[in-house]
């Protein structure tokens, strides 16, 4: 060792959205492992946000050093919140939502652009909501092959009304640098609004023409994200305004 700090961070936590688990990180998850990271796959259970934040952050106590956390769709809102712990370095939202302060996936979706998709969520039952089964692959996943997206369909999970209406506290993407994965024909998050997140956010933007579902469509593109991430981070402690990164 020539005692100089290490810039890359070889721990990455992933962390799913709506309507899915993690399982759909297993590509991505390989990926990083082949090349020398360490992972963990966050099951949260999308109930309510303070849950997932802090099922997250258990996951985040199960590591030494510093720490990339990565987060798909709603997984975008939970790394925000949960983002603030010390051993996170870095944020990257794959198609994600990402919050400012008091914002809440229900505030970010209520007022959208006139021709901007509309994702085929069905009405709440008991305080949660599916996605149309029959829409599922076309607007979720169309990119996926066709047995895939139909599983994903069939396998949701039920995602709680107060999970969406949870608000952020303080946004970590103040503090911690990030970098953005736009989904250019993303039927689920409009490419419009991922790029007003992530210019709010002053991300490092990658776009890819990809469903929302890119993380299990594209796991190289998403995993080059991730690893871009992990080796451009500051040495420890370096928290200096240069974080805002340009475009």
């Amino acid at each position: 060792m020539n005692g100089r700090p290490d810039s890359t961070v070889k721990t990455i936590v992933l962390v799913h959205g709506g309507f899915v688990d993690g399982s759909g990180w297993e590509e991505v998850y390989k990926i990083l492992k082949k090349d020398g990271y360490n992972v963990s796959i966050v099951q949260n259970p999308t109930i309510s946000l303070a849950d997932d934040v802090a099922v997250t952050k258990r996951v985040l106590a199960t590591h030494t050093g510093r720490v990339i956390l990565v987060g798909h769709s709603y997984g975008g809102v939970v790394i925000t919140e949960a983002g603030n712990d010390p051993k996170v370095a870095g944020l990257v939202y794959i198609a994600a939502f990402a919050p400012d302060k008091g914002e809440s996936v229900s505030s970010l979706i209520k007022d959208p652009a006139p021709d901007a998709p509309v994702p085929p969520i069905l009405p709440p039952v008991d305080g949660y909501l599916f996605l149309d089964k029959a829409k599922f692959a076309a607007s979720f996943a169309g990119d996926v092959e066709s047995e895939k997206a139909g599983f994903m369909a069939e396998s949701q999970v039920p995602w709680g009304v107060e999970a969406l209406n949870g608000a952020i506290t303080e946004p970590a993407w103040t503090t911690k640098p990030s970098w953005y994965l736009v989904t250019t024909e993303d039927k689920m998050i409009p490419p419009p609004a991922q790029r007003f997140m992530s210019k709010r956010a002053g991300s490092i933007v990658v776009e890819v023409a990809g469903s929302h579902a890119i993380y299990v469509s594209q796991p190289k593109a998403v995993a080059g994200v991730i690893t871009t991430a992990a080796q451009s981070l500051p040495p420890r402690h370096d928290h200096d305004a240069s974080r805002r990164h340009q475009p």
